[in-house]
């Protein structure tokens, strides 16, 4: 079965009011609670380089690419030395602040329990994202967790998309919805044929998604299973 990529952009209107034959979850922020701990990873990053560090909103604005997408950016040349000091900073930490977010694991059983097929793809390093969710024991609620470094290219772009729909068997015809809590996962979204789906409690920003603009805003995981019943997906109340 072909993945639901395709080399041009189709028109998402006639799936968007369908429900979900899969939906493809950003992890950071969408699913588990990581700010606090990528803020202190960067900025352990930002000292040892000789950069200033990062008030948390600095923070929020700049992080969504993946590392090997923006360290470049950020540290040119030294950019490899860089990565070797976040990784080491966030190996340390990162599971001691693995926190769910509010009504996820309900979320995740009953949109499973509905027959809803779910994957992840996340711009955390492939390795950190399965060791957070098996510490987690989430496994069982994803047909492919699809990291930083797994594909080709990293979100936004469309490789790993293509390995999260194949996962779940989803063809170029089938619904499948993206979501995220950033401008990032909105883009990725259009640029594979997904329903692009923000999922935050905040209100965005002026201008925040006006080259990316998502089809849903909804403020928590109940609002989501809730939508999905009501698109026609029989969810049971387990």
């Amino acid at each position: 079965m072909p993945p639901i990529v395709s080399t041009a952009r189709q028109d998402v209107a006639q799936t968007e009011m369908a429900a979900p034959k899969g939906i493809i979850f950003d992890w950071d922020n969408t699913l588990v609670d990581s700010w606090v701990c990528i803020h202190e990873a960067i900025n352990r990053t930002l000292a040892h380089m000789g950069h200033p560090v990062w008030n948390m909103a600095d923070m929020k604005d700049r992080v969504a690419l993946s590392l090997r997408d923006s360290f470049p950016r950020l540290f040119g040349d030294r950019w490899e030395e860089a990565r070797e000091v976040f990784y080491a900073a966030f190996a340390a930490i990162h599971l001691d602040y693995l926190k769910p977010l509010p009504g996820v694991i309900d979320m995740l059983k009953t949109l499973v329990a509905g027959g809803v097929r779910l994957s992840v793809v996340s711009n955390k390093n492939g390795s950190f994202l399965r060791e957070e969710v098996a510490c987690l024991n989430w496994g069982g609620f994803f047909d492919r967790l699809v990291g930083a470094t797994d594909a080709a290219e990293d979100k936004p772009a469309a490789a790993p998309v293509t390995l999260a729909c194949a996962a779940m068997g989803c063809g170029e015809d089938d619904p499948v919805w993206f979501v995220g809590d950033a401008a990032v996962d909105m883009e990725c979204a259009l640029n594979t044929c997904c329903v692009p789906v923000l999922l935050r409690a905040d209100q965005p920003r002026p201008g925040e998604f006006d080259r990316y603009p998502f089809r849903w805003h909804l403020k928590n995981c109940v609002s989501l299973t809730d939508l999905v019943r009501e698109l026609g997906v029989p969810i049971s109340a387990n």
